[in-house]
């Protein structure tokens, strides 16, 4: 175990990332050549090996928390990292991408700082390749049976990766030109190298993964002809509908969905840069919406040279603390947090780039049809409506809608020939066992799966983390095996009816 005591004498300390003034001129990631291992170490006694531990409640993945903790603090990098990765396919991702509400959910966060969860799970990952301990886990002997899975973000590749060491063949289809979903084109590099993306892909093409890019099931390939062709299909689309915005002068150029942008600036080279059209460079910018995609619009827009750049909250400014609505140890609060893209900001201008309580009312256009100003409004207390004589300008030559996303594209040659289903929240609708819901259920096994068809990730969760993404993958990779083989001994962290403790 760690130290009995170190949660006593031990502060917490995050591990450090590069000055923001320093990372805002490159795209290398936040943490880029910064000695993790004496502070992670350390930060590992912290954890207490609680009798009951909450963070294994607040993470979906139920990671052995405490166990690659104590290893860690003991320098035994290479059983905690076989610990990280019994039960986690892509550590390397979620310690850099996940929002770590197993850190809300930390016993120690009752009366301190809860243990840097994260910033260890990273380190851990990362010494486990640099130390030659992740390698290709082929399968013992084929299964004789194969698996078509639709998409290729976390969920998609967690699926095919369990699925591959189980013995089936599988072959992942992605309809984008290179592997990876939203990992690839929808998170920036300062936030995950691409590096640590095609280092995964190439170690599930060594353990067998096939890899189809530039392949749409329903679109350049035949649905149909997929689902004759494999005993079992997974569908993880991802929810990537973009929510819109209902307002005056949505029309004009410049304005973007966030996506769109950040597709852009992923897609750069230096031979092939972001069209002039979704530069930031000189301009001003203002993003709207206050969660994790308006950070890296941030963030990018930062780097890209933006004159200025704000990012409108429709939600009032949240305390530096839990409230009583929010008691421990519901997971993922909403407290002020400053990300990486905000410090920047901050360090830049000098002031928070956000404008909390704020609604965008229009958007004016110059008389080439191009957008110039934003005219936005403070909010009603406990409501969207703007708020009468409140109304400013902001000067926008580039405005993003970082609204969320709604649900899975929808599209009949996909829903057809694999008999999926929306359901009301206008996801794919299954079962509680990951089997897709057919517009006409027939009747069937309990798990339903009359006809091989499972669906995971966001296309039937809906918009969520990618550490609920990657359950959702493991968990439908064991029950794809299940109704291929009759059993299985994949495991399965959830039920597609399992939510975040609220």
């Amino acid at each position: 175990m760690t130290d009995p005591a170190g949660f006593l004498h031990i502060p917490r300390r995050p591990a450090q990332s590069r000055p923001p003034g320093e990372r805002v001129g490159d795209w290398d990631e936040l943490r880029a050549g910064r000695p993790l291992l004496p502070v992670v170490s350390g930060q590992a006694r912290r954890c207490m090996d609680c009798g009951v531990p909450f963070c294994h409640g607040g993470c979906p993945l139920g990671n052995l928390i405490p166990e690659w903790n104590a290893y860690a603090a003991h320098g035994d990098w290479a059983t905690a990292a076989e610990r990280l990765h019994a039960t986690n396919n892509f550590p390397d991702f979620t310690g850099r991408l996940c929002p770590a509400p197993c850190e809300d959910s930390c016993v120690l966060a009752l009366t301190d700082d809860p243990v840097t969860i994260k910033s260890i799970e990273q380190t851990v990952a990362d010494e486990a390749w640099a130390r030659g301990y992740v390698r290709p886990l082929r399968p013992a002997k084929a299964s004789g049976r194969s698996v078509a899975v639709v998409g290729s973000g976390p969920a998609g590749l967690a699926a095919a990766q369990q699925l591959t060491r189980a013995g089936h063949a599988v072959t992942v289809y992605e309809r984008a030109d290179r592997i990876g979903g939203l990992l690839r084109y929808g998170i920036p590099d300062f936030k995950m190298s691409k590096d640590v993306l095609d280092a995964r892909i190439a170690q599930m093409a060594q353990e067998g993964t096939r890899f189809r890019p530039g392949a749409e099931v329903g679109g350049s390939v035949d649905a149909a002809r997929v689902k004759a062709e494999f005993d079992a299909v997974v569908v993880a689309t991802g929810a990537t509908v973009p929510r819109e915005i209902s307002c005056r002068g949505r029309e004009l150029a410049g304005v973007h969905q966030a996506m769109e942008y950040l597709e852009a600036a992923n897609r750069a080279t230096p031979s092939s840069p972001v069209p002039p059209s979704l530069s930031a460079r000189g301009r001003d910018v203002v993003v709207i919406g206050g969660g994790d995609t308006g950070s890296d619009c941030l963030g990018t827009a930062l780097r890209q040279g933006a004159a200025s750049v704000v990012q409108l909250d429709v939600h009032p400014r949240p305390d530096r603390d839990r409230t009583a609505e929010e008691p421990w140890p519901l997971v993922h609060p909403k407290v002020f947090r400053t990300s990486h893209a905000h410090e920047e900001a901050w360090t830049r201008d000098g002031s928070d780039p956000r404008a909390f309580s704020s609604v965008a009312v229009r958007f004016d256009g110059d008389p080439s049809g191009r957008v110039r100003a934003l005219v936005l409004s403070e909010v009603e207390p406990g409501s969207r409506n703007p708020l009468p004589d409140s109304a400013r300008e902001l000067p926008a030559q580039l405005v993003l809608l970082a609204l969320g996303f709604s649900g899975p594209r929808l599209d009949p040659r996909l829903l057809g020939p694999l008999g999926l289903a929306s359901d009301a929240e206008g996801t794919f609708a299954r079962t509680p066992f990951f089997a897709a819901l057919p517009p006409s259920p027939a009747p069937g096994p309990e798990e339903g799966a009359p006809v091989g068809v499972f669906v995971a990730g966001d296309a039937g969760r809906g918009p969520s983390l990618v550490v609920w993404a990657i359950a959702e993958g493991r968990a439908a990779a064991a029950a794809t095996d299940r109704y291929l083989r009759g059993a299985t001994e994949l495991p399965a962290p959830i039920r597609a009816t399992d939510r975040p403790l609220r």
